[in-house]
C-alpha cells in the first residue's frame, strides 16, 4: 500500500481536461492551520515507454457503434432466490468499451473519456448477483456496529509514513468537494477541491456534517481496503470491470448510456449530475445538489439503480489504459477477465491504482461525462472522497470465482 494514505481526489479529476499531477500542498484550515494534502489530478492517458507496458500493443479506437455485436445474454435461471437487496445478472457476452458520445456529450470533453476505454472488444461473463443499489450509509454503519471497523479516513497519518511532515498536521480526514463561489478555470482542480479534517463516511463534508436522516445515501469516505473489509464481513465481493460493465449496460448493446443513447431520455433526466455551470453552480435540475439518496432515478433493464451518476463505485480490477487493447490483439472472445495482473498509469508510474466505474454527481459535459456507461476511471486503493462508493456481487452457491 502507498504512503500517501487518502491525501488525494480520486475520479472524477481523474477525468479532467487537466494533465496529470501529483503534489504535496499545505492547505490553510479554516483556524489558519497548515495541513498537507495530496490530491490526484489524471486526465486522459498519455502513451507510455513501450518497455514499461508489457506486451506493448496499438490502443486504436474504433469510432462508431458499428463496432459493438448484440449482447447475448445467458438464458439459464439462477439457482434458488435472490439475496436480500440484490438482482441477477444473466452474464453472457457482449462487446465491451465506450460508445461515440451523442448529443450534449458529443464535445472534445466526451471523447476523452473514452480514450482508455477502446478498442471495442468481445467479453463472456458468469452470471453473478449484484446489489441494486451502492451499500449506503445504514448497512455501512450495521457493518462497524458489528466489528468495529475504522475507516482509513478516521486514522491519523502515521508519523513514519509522512517524514518531516510536523505533528499538528498528522490528523485524520479527507478530501471533499468544495465548490468556489464563482466561476474558475478548469485547470486548476485546487479551486473545487479541498482536504477536510475529520471528513470521514460519518461526517461527509466535515466535522460540522453528519449522515443523520441520510440513512439511504451512499457510504461515501470508503478506500479500496474498507470496501474489502465489508466485502468480508458480507460474504460478497467486488465486481470484475468487465462484471460491472455487463451489469451496467443492462441487457442494451452498445449504448452511450445505461438507457440508452439519449441523455434525457423524453426530456428526464435519468441519473445525479451535474447541472449549471461547473465547479460553481448546480442548479440541481435533477433535484438533486450533491450526492443523493440511492433509488431516485428509474433502474436499468436489469433493476441496477445509479450505474450513472451520484457516486463513482469500486471495481476490483487494477488500472492500465491499453489492457483494452491487449484482449483485444488476442483475437479471441475474454473470458471472465479479471484485469491486468498489476497497475500501470503512465501518467504515475509506480503509482497502483484501480478502476472506478459509473461518473458521479460532478459530472458533466463541461468536465467529466463519466456517466457513459463505457467509460472508465481510476483511483489509488487507500484513497475515498465524498463522491466514491461501491456496491457488492455474489455467486450462486456452489460457485467459486
Amino acid at each position: 500500500m502507498s504512503k500517501r494514505r487518502h491525501r488525494k481526489v480520486a475520479s472524477e479529476p481523474a477525468r479532467s481536461g487537466v494533465r496529470p499531477l501529483w503534489v504535496w500542498l499545505a492547505v490553510a484550515a479554516v483556524a489558519g492551520v497548515a495541513v498537507l494534502v495530496l490530491i490526484a489530478m489524471n486526465q486522459t492517458p498519455t502513451p507510455a515507454p513501450e518497455a514499461a507496458l508489457s506486451p506493448p500493443v496499438s490502443a486504436s479506437s474504433p469510432s462508431n457503434n458499428s463496432t459493438f455485436l448484440p449482447t447475448v445474454a445467458n438464458t439459464a435461471a439462477p439457482d434458488g432466490p435472490a439475496p436480500d437487496g440484490m438482482v441477477w445478472i444473466p452474464g453472457g457476452e457482449f462487446s465491451m468499451g465506450a460508445a461515440d458520445p451523442t448529443g450534449t456529450d458529443e464535445n472534445d470533453v466526451g471523447m476523452r473519456a473514452t480514450n482508455d476505454s477502446r478498442p471495442i472488444h468481445r467479453v463472456y461473463v458468469d452470471g453473478f448477483w449484484m446489489d441494486k443499489t451502492e451499500v449506503t450509509n445504514r448497512q455501512f454503519a450495521a457493518f462497524v456496529k458489528a466489528t468495529g471497523y475504522v475507516t482509513v479516513a478516521e486514522r491519523a497519518p502515521r508519523a513514519e509514513d509522512f517524514p518531516g511532515a510536523p505533528k499538528e498536521n498528522l490528523v485524520a480526514g479527507s478530501v471533499i468537494f468544495s465548490p468556489p463561489h464563482h466561476a474558475v478555470p478548469l485547470n486548476d482542480h485546487f479551486q473545487w477541491w479541498a482536504y477536510a479534517r475529520g471528513a470521514n463516511w460519518r461526517h461527509p463534508t466535515g466535522p460540522g456534517s453528519s449522515v443523520a436522516g441520510k440513512e439511504q445515501y451512499p457510504v461515501v469516505h470508503v478506500a479500496y481496503e474498507d470496501a474489502l473489509r465489508y466485502a468480508s464481513w458480507a460474504g460478497k465481493r467486488l465486481p470484475t470491470e468487465a462484471e460491472w460493465e455487463f451489469a451496467a449496460r443492462g441487457g442494451l448493446t452498445g449504448a452511450v448510456y445505461p438507457w440508452g443513447n439519449e441523455l434525457r431520455a423524453g426530456g428526464r433526466w435519468m441519473a445525479n449530475t451535474h447541472q449549471g455551470h461547473f465547479p460553481d453552480r448546480d442548479t440541481g435540475e435533477d433535484t438533486h445538489m450533491g450526492v443523493g439518496p440511492v433509488a431516485q432515478f428509474p433502474p436499468n433493464g436489469y433493476g441496477l439503480y445509479d450505474v450513472a451518476g451520484n457516486v463513482w463505485e469500486w471495481t476490483s480490477d487494477w488500472y492500465t489504459p491499453n489492457y483494452y487493447a491487449q484482449l483485444a490483439a488476442a483475437g479471441t472472445t475474454a473470458r471472465n477477465p479479471q484485469g491486468p495482473a498489476a497497475s500501470f498509469d503512465p501518467d504515475e508510474p509506480g503509482v497502483m491504482k484501480r478502476v472506478h466505474r459509473g461518473g458521479s454527481y460532478l459530472c458533466t459535459d463541461q468536465y467529466c461525462s463519466r456517466y457513459m456507461v463505457g467509460t472508465r476511471g481510476k483511483g489509488e486503493g487507500d484513497t475515498g472522497t465524498n463522491h466514491l462508493g461501491f456496491r457488492f456481487v455474489s455467486v450462486p452457491a456452489g460457485e467459486r470465482r
